[in-house]
């Protein structure tokens, strides 16, 4: 493989089109798949990452769930399991998948750049684990658990509006205690 990742890109029904490299998958906002791990503690609170400045993604934005791009010959589970370990240094823990979502953007004006938005089919994971995490500093600048009540009382806005809508859905699918 390359040095650069490799990504399958997907049809609206969520079917395998084309392979291409990430940076051309980024640049032309094409449809691919990633996963979502919510991480709770067994106090039903979410751990909220801060995305660092440098993602190519919602840099700065609060995160409400782990994961990242399923690369070519991956499996979402797959995916999953090592995004969590990359990303939070979770190991041998349980990851439930609970349903496929679909999120796209028009994009975003910033730094005199226009993105050309993010089209992305999801598989939304749940995972219990009340640390200790490794965090991986290349793409979390800090993070904590927060009640879903603080969450939602919060500004949408500091919030990526993928992990949001990805979050909805969970929560329709599988009522939590909000405080």
């Amino acid at each position: 493989m390359s040095a650069e990742e490799r990504v399958t890109i997907v049809d609206r029904n969520n079917q395998p089109c084309d392979i291409v490299p990430r940076s051309v998958m980024r640049a032309n906002g094409l449809r691919h798949r990633a996963s979502a791990i919510f991480v709770f503690d067994k106090e039903d609170r979410l751990f909220v990452q801060r995305r660092t400045h440098t993602k190519d993604v919602y840099p700065g934005l609060l995160d409400l769930c782990a994961g990242g791009v399923v690369v070519e010959g991956e499996s979402y589970e797959r995916c999953a399991k090592r995004e969590a370990q990359e990303e939070l240094g979770i190991v041998d823990t349980p990851l439930d998948p609970v349903f496929d979502s679909y999120y796209a953007d028009q994009g975003r004006e910033g730094g005199g750049l226009r993105s050309p938005g993010a089209r992305v089919w999801s598989r939304v994971f749940i995972a219990r684990h009340d640390g200790p995490f490794t965090l991986q500093v290349e793409e979390i600048a800090d993070a904590e658990f927060q009640t879903l009540a603080d969450i939602f009382a919060d500004d949408p806005e500091r919030y990526t509006p993928d992990s949001r809508k990805a979050l909805r859905g969970l929560l329709e699918r599988r009522p939590l205690r909000l405080s």
